[in-house]
């Protein structure tokens, strides 16, 4: 199994920045992909970036030139580097990790697995 845990959140003026960070752990085998998802208060939740194995990276529009998604291979890591913070990006945010896992078996399982989630809040 992959264990998901994510921190940075916090309460910031608007205009402000924060930085999510994202860390699996595990009996990985590899990760296909890791993602930033938000749910605001009455809301759905919704993707906010991700970034595949490939390094192919995708930005909800409501966040691109704003915010910047990033991955340290080596440690499993991902962040969210959140600038320009605006009050309607106030949110639970939460890491999804796509990944492979070595189990009993011989042949590794598909993993989707989530975080806890953080909270930001943007307010005066």
């Amino acid at each position: 199994q992959v264990q998901v845990e994510e921190s940075g959140g916090g309460l910031v003026q608007p205009g402000g920045s924060l930085r999510l960070s994202c860390e699996a752990s595990g009996n990985i085998f590899t990760i296909i992909a890791m993602g930033w998802y938000r749910r605001a208060p009455g809301k759905e939740r919704e993707l906010v970036a991700q970034i595949t194995s490939g390094n192919s990276i995708h930005y909800a529009d409501s966040v691109m030139g704003r915010f910047t998604i990033l991955r340290d291979y080596a440690k499993n890591t991902m962040y969210l580097q959140m600038n320009s913070l605006k009050p309607e990006d106030t949110a639970v945010y939460f890491c999804n990790v796509r990944s492979y896992y070595r189990s009993d078996s011989e042949v590794p399982k598909p993993g989707d697995d989530w975080g806890q989630g953080t909270q930001v809040t943007v307010s005066s």
